[in-house]
């Protein structure tokens, strides 16, 4: 029995000595990032700015590929199944993994079970935008005006289960009021009608909404997340309107297939946080809204596991289905 304990040992040891050489000496060959989602979006920006890079750091190609479709689930199956090795990567926004499996009743994976969480990178908050001529100041006046209201007021955003969207539904939800979403095929589209008064209210990404707040054209009332953005300052938060326990935001995480090497997840969290550290690169991110939070792969579980908890109710409260 001793001899094959001694052999379970040494086996043991010999593993966790090749697990750690195998996160030392990766990579070796390019690696690519996967996002379910086109090019241009904020997640896609995300993405290549860390591709870039760790495509310097690591002297290795990092490259993105765009497979849109189904709410980003499209990529996120392709990540799952995909050799826990770290040459396959993801950056995802909530939607594939805590919007989507809701929304469509089942999904090609498991959230929880299918992903190596590597970690958080950052969120960015949305604005929430009405149309000049609607009838309210603030925030507090807006909550009110929809609670006396016979019928729902409208709200657009760029589709089903984005984080805008999401953000009405958390809102009607949380603060008792009555809001009909309206989805549009893209944030552009939205915007466009909120400007020319077809709709009176939009939840915008903060770059998307931004400069048109900025220019007269629309006139935020509300950030969705719990501190106000530097990118703008004048908007106070839903909760220093009185609603304390509303938060919500785009995020975007860094996830690879399960079963990753505890060694390597760990390299590459640390080098995606020194590489999001870089001076010139913060400045970029901070700069389109994006706020950096980079936590541990045991913090950005706990925080998945939340927010799939959280999405799921207010998809079965809210009664929502894919369109």
């Amino acid at each position: 029995m001793a001899i094959t304990i001694k052999k379970i040992v040494g086996g043991l040891a010999l593993a966790a000595i090749s697990c750690g050489a195998f996160a030392q000496s990766f990579p070796s060959k390019p690696v690519r990032i996967l996002v379910g989602f086109g090019a241009g979006g904020a997640t896609d920006i995300v993405a290549r700015t860390l591709a870039q890079s760790l495509t310097a750091d690591w002297k290795q190609n990092v490259l993105v590929e765009n497979r849109a479709g189904a709410s980003g689930m499209i990529a996120a199956e392709m990540t799952a199944k995909a050799p826990a090795d770290g040459y396959t990567l993801m950056i995802t926004p909530q939607t594939s993994l805590a919007v989507a499996p809701a929304l469509y009743g089942k999904a090609p994976y498991d959230t929880m079970r299918d992903f190596a969480t590597i970690t958080l990178t950052g969120y960015t908050p949305l604005l929430m935008v009405i149309h000049p001529s609607f009838p309210v100041k603030n925030f507090k006046e807006f909550i009110a005006l929809a609670k006396k209201s016979k019928e729902p007021i409208t709200f657009g955003s760029g589709g089903v289960g984005s984080s805008p969207h999401m953000a009405g539904e958390l809102m009607a939800s949380q603060l008792g009021i009555k809001i009909t979403h309206v989805p549009y095929k893209g944030e552009n589209p939205a915007i466009a009608d909120t400007m020319g008064g077809q709709i009176p209210i939009m939840f915008g990404n903060l770059p998307v909404a931004v400069p048109h707040v900025n220019s007269g054209k629309l006139r935020g009332i509300a950030n969705t997340w719990s501190t106000r953005s530097p990118l703008a300052p004048d908007v106070p938060t839903v909760a220093e309107s009185g609603f304390k326990d509303y938060a919500i935001a785009t995020w975007f995480g860094l996830l690879g297939p399960a079963n990753m090497p505890a060694d390597l997840v760990g390299r590459i969290q640390r080098d995606t946080a020194r590489m999001f550290n870089v001076p010139a690169t913060k400045e970029k991110l901070t700069g389109m809204g994006v706020e950096l939070i980079l936590n541990s792969p045991e913090q950005f579980r706990d925080y998945l596991k939340g927010e799939v908890a959280r999405y799921a109710k207010v998809i079965k409260d809210a009664g929502i289905k894919a369109q």
